[in-house]
């Protein structure tokens, strides 16, 4: 019993142990009933298991609030907005990963679904990494606040060029290096399949595999801006994960609903850059201007949600009569 109440990262072991509970029953269901077999999934679906994982994300920000206070229910939520944000410039990138490996919606979701699985332990591994450097040496807040700033401004001025995947190092690397099939094996990541030569069965990874691989490189991407920005929300590690995993759980099921309709975002891009911007000012404003004293948790929620809200209203009607862009070659 003393193990529970232990601290461990600035928090009690139950509360880690409450969370990790979660997550490993969320997939569970995911793994066990939403993906016992191969199907497409229907916007209104989507739409209602995206509610679904919403509601536990807020709960849970509520639990928090009662467990560790107000001012960490304020974090928690700032930084379960930001990233369920940048989760959505997420989903084009993955749509244009499944459409160069010609992948299928049937087969999406499994895809996706280890992805999560992926993201889970990377973003753990990248966050602990971010939390011992803040720790150590205080002054690598200032580092994050200047890169979000930089990146903030540098979304404002980037020019909307895909990315190009199949000339990714990595997918060409393997595509080397590793026996690969021509086609999909239904869901499978591995095959067997007979060596050109020897004529002997061998080990091959399946198109299913290469856009798993590339969409985890994307999430790492993804994380060089989101970590640093609840870095710069909250120095407290359980905060900054479980904000960051909670928003990302939801992913997969609102990638179908949005997939369809992601060209009507194309405004939400400049609202986090200036999210970004804001995050990382707050940091030098609250130390150099305010004397040291912190940054107001509710002001900062507040000007995160109508920055994104903002964002997400003028693309849908600026976008309103532009048609549905074509999906690339």
């Amino acid at each position: 019993m003393e193990f529970l109440f232990a601290d461990w990262l600035g928090t009690p072991a139950w509360l880690w142990l409450a969370f990790l509970a979660l997550v490993v029953a969320l997939t569970a269901f995911d793994l066990g009933v939403l993906n016992k077999e191969d199907k497409e999934m229907g916007i209104g679906e989507s739409l209602k298991l995206s509610a679904f994982y919403i509601g536990i994300a807020l709960a849970f920000g509520a639990w928090i609030w009662s467990a560790k206070g107000g001012e960490a229910g304020l974090q928690y939520y700032t930084g379960f907005f930001i990233e369920k944000a940048l989760s959505i410039d997420n989903i084009f990138v993955i749509s244009l990963i499944f459409t160069t490996f010609a992948i299928p919606p049937r087969y999406q979701y499994r895809a996706l679904l280890w992805g999560i699985v992926a993201v889970i332990v990377l973003r753990g591994i990248m966050i602990a990494g971010g939390a011992a450097l803040v720790n150590e040496y205080g002054w690598v807040l200032y580092i994050f606040a200047a890169f979000l700033v930089f990146t903030g401004i540098k979304m404002l001025f980037a020019s909307d060029t895909p990315m190009d995947v199949k000339g990714n190092p990595v997918v060409q690397w393997l595509s080397r290096h590793i026996p690969l099939t021509e086609g999909l094996h239904g869901q499978k990541f591995f095959v067997r399949i007979a060596d050109a030569k020897t004529g002997k069965l061998a080990l091959a990874a399946t198109p299913l595999f290469l856009a798993l691989v590339v969409i985890n490189l994307a999430d790492l991407v993804f994380a060089v801006d989101s970590v640093p920005a609840i870095f710069a929300i909250t120095t407290d590690t359980f905060i900054v994960y479980t904000s960051n995993i909670m928003a990302i759980l939801g992913l997969r099921a609102l990638y179908f609903a949005l997939s369809a309709m992601v060209h009507r975002f194309h405004y939400l891009k400049y609202a986090l850059a200036l999210v970004l911007v804001f995050i990382g000012s707050k940091i030098f404003v609250a130390d150099f201007i305010l004397g040291g004293d912190k940054f107001p948790p509710l002001v900062s929620l507040g000007v995160t949600v109508a920055l994104i809200a903002g964002g997400i209203i003028w693309s849908l009607v600026k976008t309103q009569r532009e048609p549905e862009a074509l999906p690339p070659a």
